[in-house]
């Protein structure tokens, strides 16, 4: 199953297994904190070296997302880019690939803690702080019901960390669609607080819809 279909704030939507969400009535695609360029800001600022492949392994997955789906609107929910140079400095290929993916409907990046500043002139879309549309769409979660990102839902299933939509009565917080992204487990007290009771829907293979709470301990507890 490569998507898994709910209702959040009256509105039915979509969990791709890919980690983007989709709006079928608006025919939007959204995801959330892809970082890209992190490998380059990470050498830039004396870290680790990864190796210079997450960026196009992440627009890879995210024109696949776009092929599928055929979205009118496309929408970042904030940390696009690992930092703000990183989104400045990214190759010309990489904005050249980006704009033929925005051809024929519209893109807009919501701002994130990441990445704040306008965004680069090379870049198809335009840069908002908030959506209201809707539904409410911004960053990091705010007053409720919004959808949101930026705190890297996971769940361990079968002993393998597993990215995650988490679904409340809410809240909607996306997983990272980034290549190099961590996560943050969904009974962590920051995600507990946000939503106590709901949903999460597990990325990979296929979009695998489990309860929050109680209930997915167990669950996660069993397939450990």
């Amino acid at each position: 199953m490569t998507a898994h279909s709910f209702d959040f704030d009256g509105q039915r939507l979509e969990a791709r297994a890919s980690g983007a969400l989709y709006w079928p009535a608006r025919r939007w695609l959204v995801v959330a904190d892809m970082h890209l360029g992190k490998s380059e800001r990470m050498a830039r600022r004396g870290g680790m070296l990864l190796p210079p492949y997450e960026t196009q392994a992440t627009l890879d997955r995210l024109q696949a997302e776009v092929a599928a789906t055929d979205p009118l609107t496309v929408v970042s929910l904030g940390d696009a880019f690992d930092d703000d140079a990183a989104g400045r400095g990214l190759p010309d290929d990489i904005c050249t690939r980006l704009r033929d993916m925005a051809q024929g409907r519209s893109w807009i990046w919501v701002s994130g803690n990441h990445d704040p500043g306008a965004i680069c002139p090379r870049m198809p879309g335009t840069a908002v702080d908030e959506l209201h549309d809707g539904l409410i769409l911004r960053h990091e979660a705010g007053a409720g019901p919004d959808v949101s990102g930026h705190y890297h839902p996971c769940v361990r299933l079968a002993g393998q960390r597993r990215r995650c939509f988490l679904v409340g009565r809410d809240h909607l917080i996306l997983p990272a669609f980034g290549a190099y992204t961590g996560g943050l487990p969904v009974d962590d007290r920051v995600l507990s607080a946000l939503v106590p009771q709901g949903l999460a829907i597990a990325c990979g293979s296929r979009a695998l819809p489990l309860p929050v709470g109680e209930g997915l301990a167990r669950r996660s507890a069993r397939r450990a």
